[in-house]
């Protein structure tokens, strides 16, 4: 299906629903967000994680957000303007009458899932799914490019953004690919390496990226949260969803639960076992009706 964000772009999305028609508006739902560069039929999770919750009862809306694909590479991938794809979605389900609705974010889905949790209320969103969500998308990469000595560094990185887009990055008519080398390993080959568009880059990457910095607003999400991890996650590290746990009790959350996935990496969907049965558990315990009953009416 197709429908439109605020500003008029145009979103693709997958919905699979159990076939027990009049009864489908009852089931939970999860909206699911892909990662970086990824898209709704991409590897892992968001390609895996619907037709799984589909033999449980439980719908999926799969989205593919400005993120998809070369987003962050042509220029259209901005952080800040995906959460009115998400904020789309999540009217489109009310609008068809779904009152169940769970958001699932996978990787840098999770932190738009998080930051567009964040600014709105009054929805029918029971929970907030995060799998591999990062602590701060602008402190990770620094991280990464000083471990691997990347070329451009980091700082390198933001002088020349600044210089590109001027005082004025949003509105900039200024932009640039840049390659970064060296950006996931010591080697120059392609898989080592990655690409954004300076103004992409600002917005997701930045120290002037706030709304990837999860850190910083997790604390505002009201809504039941479920951090998911990899035990053995080479991206995210172990301490980070237990540290954005502990900000969002601090901030008055009283429902947030962390589970870590043995055997999986980043893609907790590479223990499709344990994980689907997690969310499902989850969501099934904070949604109205629950999966199985509804099917059974």
């Amino acid at each position: 299906m197709n429908f439109s964000a605020r500003d008029g772009f145009n979103l693709n999305a997958l919905i699979l629903s159990p076939d027990i028609e009049e009864k489908v508006l009852e089931t939970p739902i999860v909206l699911q967000i892909h990662g970086v560069l990824g898209n709704f039929l991409a590897r892992g999770t968001p390609r895996l994680i619907p037709p799984a919750m589909l033999k449980c009862g439980i719908s999926t809306l799969s989205i593919n957000t400005r993120m998809a694909f070369m987003g962050q590479i042509m220029g259209e991938g901005i952080f800040d303007d995906a959460v009115y794809d998400v904020e789309a979605a999540m009217g489109y389900l009310e609008e068809c009458g779904y009152r169940n609705i769970f958001i699932l974010g996978y990787s840098l889905g999770a932190n738009l899932a998080a930051y567009c949790m964040s600014r709105v209320s009054g929805t029918n969103v029971r929970g907030l799914i995060l799998e591999g969500c990062s602590f701060s998308l602008p402190d990770s990469q620094r991280n990464r490019y000083d471990k691997w000595q990347s070329i451009p560094s980091y700082n390198d990185i933001y002088y020349n953004a600044r210089k590109v887009l001027g005082p004025d990055p949003y509105g900039s008519k200024s932009d640039q690919i840049v390659i970064v080398y060296r950006a996931w390993g010591a080697s120059f080959k392609p898989l080592d390496a990655e690409l954004f568009t300076y103004k992409t880059w600002w917005f997701m990457r930045s120290p002037e990226a706030h709304h990837t910095k999860t850190y910083k607003l997790i604390d505002k999400i009201a809504s039941p949260i479920l951090f998911l991890q990899g035990e053995e996650d080479y991206i995210v590290g172990e301490w980070e969803p237990r540290v954005l746990a502990r900000i969002a009790m601090k901030g008055g959350n009283g429902d947030v639960t962390v589970k870590y996935i043995p055997g999986a990496r980043h893609d907790c969907m590479e223990n499709p076992e344990v994980m689907v049965k997690t969310v499902v558990d989850w969501v099934s315990s904070r949604a109205d009706t629950a999966p199985n009953q509804a099917l059974k009416k």
